[in-house]
């Protein structure tokens, strides 16, 4: 009992900290929130409890995005952090939607002028009220500005931080409590994990930081003398907490493998963007974190666009050595080396049997006989670097090992990456091509 009475006054103190920094003022508009997500949580979970089971991944995947952007949101962590959730839900939410519904364009203007501060026209000779793109947090829309520039919007749809913070906040409680109530749990296993969340989501929602990170990236490819790779140059004067005013690239998808009529070669602008992304994780402040197909354009004199900046991940240099000592151990069956690479990418509180551990991973990787592991590091067999890292995470959480986040939005790019080389250059090796260079520090 004192123990639990103990958990309990710090999870007191943790709630008055939330309260502190805004987390728990749900005020009208999360008390409405709050309401709305319990009358679609509720028929669902009572069936499930009179059916006395567990939701499948499928249900749990499409409960999710019938409650909106957080926890559309939620499922995409899901999706990326195959280190860190059961391989079956991993997979589902790989399903999940991020396109939503556009609203409409007054509203946008609303939110626009509200944002610069002057009417519309002060700033635009011309904007496309059809939006180009809609997804959870924000919509895009083409304009011109009054300077003759072609530029692309992207605008906050109203009331989306709100939503965000009320539900994070939410959940966040209710992992404290679950907490609290068993106490054998990691105190940081689950609520850590939505307070991270929590502020990637956060970030997402600062058009400031986006702004920032797209001169921060730019900055960098300047100073390497990188002229195969650009940023949009964002216009600060058309910007603001929740609008992004962005020079507009036209190209296409650099998967997109129809023919091109200017004679590009997309394997070429590949390796260039591969090659750009590695130098960036030890000379730029940060790595692009989201670098799914259509972030990556290729224009029409073969360079490569980088776009959407709004999340990006931070490793400091010893942290991708490490990283990297792991991926050398998978593809030569060094297990001793895998397991001390586990060891310092991961977060533990305990001394780890770094014995038993190599053991273990032994065992892993014989039941993998049938595959080749460079292909499962590579992902070209069965189910990829997906499972492979699924069964690593499993028995790293045996161990108390937590891998930090920078660690799967890492893993993340490099199977996004995978999946390009195999489209538009099968059979070469991201860890041996002469044409890749890793970068390491």
């Amino acid at each position: 009992m004192p123990g639990l009475l103990s958990r309990g006054k710090q999870f007191g103190s943790e709630l008055s900290a939330a309260r502190n920094v805004g987390l728990a003022e749900l005020g009208l508009r999360g008390s409405l929130r709050l309401a709305q997500t319990v009358r679609r949580v509720y028929p669902k979970a009572l069936r499930w409890l009179i059916q006395w089971r567990q939701p499948t991944p499928q249900e749990l995947r499409e409960l999710f995005e019938s409650l909106g952007a957080t926890y559309i949101k939620f499922g995409q962590f899901i999706a990326s952090s195959p280190s860190l959730f059961p391989k079956e839900y991993v997979d589902e939410f790989q399903k999940c939607l991020d396109q939503t519904p556009a609203i409409p364009f007054t509203r946008i203007r609303q939110t626009i002028e509200q944002d610069l501060g002057c009417p519309i026209d002060q700033v635009f000779a011309h904007i496309d009220p059809e939006a180009l793109a809609s997804a959870s947090i924000a919509q895009v829309h083409a304009a011109t500005l009054v300077s003759g520039e072609d530029v692309v919007v992207k605008v906050q749809k109203p009331g989306v931080q709100a939503v965000l913070t009320t539900d994070l906040n939410a959940v966040y409680l209710l992992t404290r409590l679950f907490e609290l109530i068993m106490p054998h749990t990691d105190r940081d296993a689950i609520a850590g994990l939505v307070a991270e969340m929590y502020q990637s989501m956060i970030d997402e929602c600062d058009f400031r930081k986006e702004a920032n990170n797209l001169r921060e990236f730019r900055h960098f490819l300047a100073a390497t003398g990188n002229k195969e790779v650009v940023a949009p140059k964002p216009y600060e004067q058309a910007s603001g907490d929740r609008v992004l005013t962005m020079e507009r690239l036209y190209g296409k998808a650099l998967t997109d493998t129809a023919p091109s009529a200017s004679g590009v070669n997309a394997t070429e602008s590949l390796f260039h963007a591969l090659n750009t992304w590695f130098a960036s994780l030890t000379q730029c402040p940060f790595f692009h974190a989201d670098l799914h197909s259509g972030n990556l354009m290729l224009l029409p004199d073969g360079r490569v666009g980088f776009i959407d900046f709004g999340m990006v991940g931070r490793i400091q240099p010893e942290a991708w050595q490490a990283m990297f000592a792991l991926f050398s151990g998978i593809g030569s069956e060094d297990y001793r080396q895998m397991a001390e690479a586990m060891v310092k990418v991961g977060i533990t509180r305990e001394k780890v049997d770094v014995d038993r551990l190599t053991a273990d991973i032994a065992t892993l990787f014989r039941g993998l006989n049938a595959m080749d592991p460079a292909d499962v590091l590579e992902g070209r067999g069965a189910d990829g670097i997906n499972a492979m890292l699924s069964d690593l995470g499993s028995i790293a959480r045996d161990y108390g090992i937590r891998f930090p986040r920078s660690f799967t939005m890492l893993l993340k790019q490099f199977l996004y990456f995978d999946r390009y080389v195999e489209m538009l250059a099968p059979g070469a090796d991201i860890f041996h091509d002469e044409r890749i260079d890793l970068m390491l520090p």
